[in-house]
C-alpha cells in the first residue's frame, strides 16, 4: 500500500521532506523499531482518543505508553479521555490498514497532543498507513507538521 493517501498529500501540501523506508511486515511499534533498527524513542506512534467532543490523537514514542492512572493526560487536555475502539479507528482513517495509524493528526482533522519526548529527537520516524512502510524525517520537519498540537509529557517508558 505505501503511504496513505491522506498521509501523502498533506505532507505534499505542507512541503514536508521526508524520505520513505520499506521494512517487512511488522505489527507492533517495538517490532517496526528492531526490524528497522532504530531507537523506539524516534519512532512516533499515534494513539487515537475519544472524548466527549469528538477524537483527538496521542502522539508519542513507539517505546512509551500513554499514562492514563495518573490524569496527567486529562490535566492537559482539560477533558476526560478514552482508547477510541478498533471500529472506530476503521471510521476515522479508512485510508489506513488497521493498526498503522500516521502520526499526524491535522490530514485527518484531528486535533492532537505531542508528548515532550518524541520532541526531543533529532530524527523522526512514523507508520505511514500500512505495516510495511515509514516515512522519515529530520525534527524540523516533524515539528511543522506539529505546530498546532497540545503539548506536554504524559507517557512512561515501557
Amino acid at each position: 500500500m505505501a503511504i496513505a493517501p491522506s498521509l501523502e498529500k498533506y505532507l505534499s501540501a505542507e512541503k514536508i521532506t521526508y524520505d520513505v523506508i520499506e521494512h517487512q511486515p511488522a505489527m507492533s511499534a517495538t517490532r517496526v523499531a528492531e526490524i528497522c533498527k532504530i531507537s523506539g524513542d524516534r519512532l512516533a506512534k499515534a494513539v487515537l482518543l475519544r472524548s466527549a467532543d469528538g477524537y483527538l490523537l496521542a502522539i508519542l514514542p513507539g517505546s512509551h505508553h500513554i499514562r492514563f492512572s495518573d490524569g496527567t493526560l486529562q490535566r492537559l487536555l482539560g477533558c476526560d479521555v478514552d482508547l477510541a475502539s478498533e471500529f472506530e479507528l476503521g471510521q476515522v482513517f479508512q485510508d489506513c490498514v488497521s493498526g498503522a495509524v500516521p502520526p499526524v493528526g491535522a490530514c485527518y482533522g484531528l486535533d492532537a497532543i505531542v508528548d515532550d519526548s518524541i520532541e526531543e529527537q533529532p530524527e523522526v520516524y512514523m507508520v505511514a498507513g500500512d505495516h510495511e512502510t515509514l516515512v522519515h524525517m529530520n525534527h524540523m520537519q516533524f515539528a511543522r507538521l506539529t505546530q498546532n498540537a497540545w503539548r506536554g509529557r504524559f507517557s512512561a517508558h515501557d
